[in-house]
């Protein structure tokens, strides 16, 4: 049973998101909760509210969101009908990454899968300010899915590493299961000057080659420093349908992700899916 959280806010690039969700994982049994977290929407317009109305305004908003959530699980199941999947909606009066955090735990989630941005859209960044923060905090693989971006069965994977994290194998697991039914080749790419190994890094590679024994696995070297330009180039030049990446301390990703000039730099205009694995202790494992 895989268990699938999807944030909305109704816009086009989450729709989007969920549609590549449910082909991604149509091939399993899966329980979908769609989620919107309305906290934000019932103080956008703060100069209009007063203790008299609050309670009026917080009501309205819940009728709005549960209403948009059925109408969206309704939409789904008319595009993509799958016995194999069940949606469950989830309207919340709290924000986003704090409900996402609650979600997460509570129904022991596999996988969070979003668009790259919401409603304001900005076309100057790769990553949208909820996105950026459930990457960052909350604990959990994420799939980021950018705006406009078209399902495509991920044939092709790279996975950008330096060996010297101890993988987890419940992700690493999701990972081969999400690839190994379209038959896809994951390049595990490692970025140095130096190409030795230490025996960390070695047993660290075989814990990878061991965990994704069901797909084809490349194991990759490019010797340079630049981490950004390296990865960019190699998904351009290798057609690369997906990138993924591990969230822990001192790992490419965190130096990516915590510091806004390489975020910046990362700007890799990414126009393929990017998943984060979050190697953090969760409270249920």
């Amino acid at each position: 049973m895989r268990k699938i959280l999807i944030p909305t806010d109704f816009s086009e690039n989450a729709n989007n998101a969920i549609e590549f969700a449910v082909n991604l994982f149509k091939y399993d049994i899966s329980e979908f909760y769609i989620m919107h977290a309305y906290q934000d929407d019932i103080y956008v317009n703060e100069s209009a509210l007063t203790k008299a109305n609050l309670a009026d305004v917080k009501s309205e908003m819940r009728k709005k969101s549960q209403k948009e959530l059925e109408n969206t699980i309704r939409e789904i199941e008319n595009i993509s009908p799958n016995p194999r999947h069940t949606f469950y909606p989830i309207s919340a009066n709290n924000l986003l990454i704090e409900e996402a955090d609650i979600v997460v735990d509570d129904q022991n989630i596999d996988i969070i899968i979003m668009g790259t941005k919401g409603k304001t859209n900005d076309k100057k960044i790769t990553f949208g300010s909820h996105t950026l923060q459930v990457l960052k905090y909350v604990q959990c693989p994420v799939l980021a899915i950018p705006e406009n971006y078209k399902y495509t069965q991920p044939r092709h994977i790279l996975f950008p590493t330096d060996y010297m994290i101890p993988y987890k194998r419940r992700e690493l697991k999701l990972l081969c299961e999400m690839a190994s039914p379209y038959r896809a080749v994951i390049d595990v790419l490692y970025i140095s000057k130096i190409e030795k190994l230490s025996m960390r890094q070695l047993d660290n590679q075989k814990f990878i080659d061991e965990e994704l024994c069901k797909n084809t696995v490349n194991f990759k070297v490019e010797k340079s420093k630049h981490i950004i330009n390296t990865i960019y180039k190699y998904l351009k030049e290798n057609h690369v349908d997906m990138l993924v990446m591990v969230n822990t301390r001192h790992s490419f990703l965190e130096n990516i992700l915590f510091q806004s000039t390489t975020i910046d730099e990362l700007s890799l205009n990414l126009d393929i899916p990017f998943l984060a694995l979050q190697n953090m202790k969760r409270k249920n494992i």
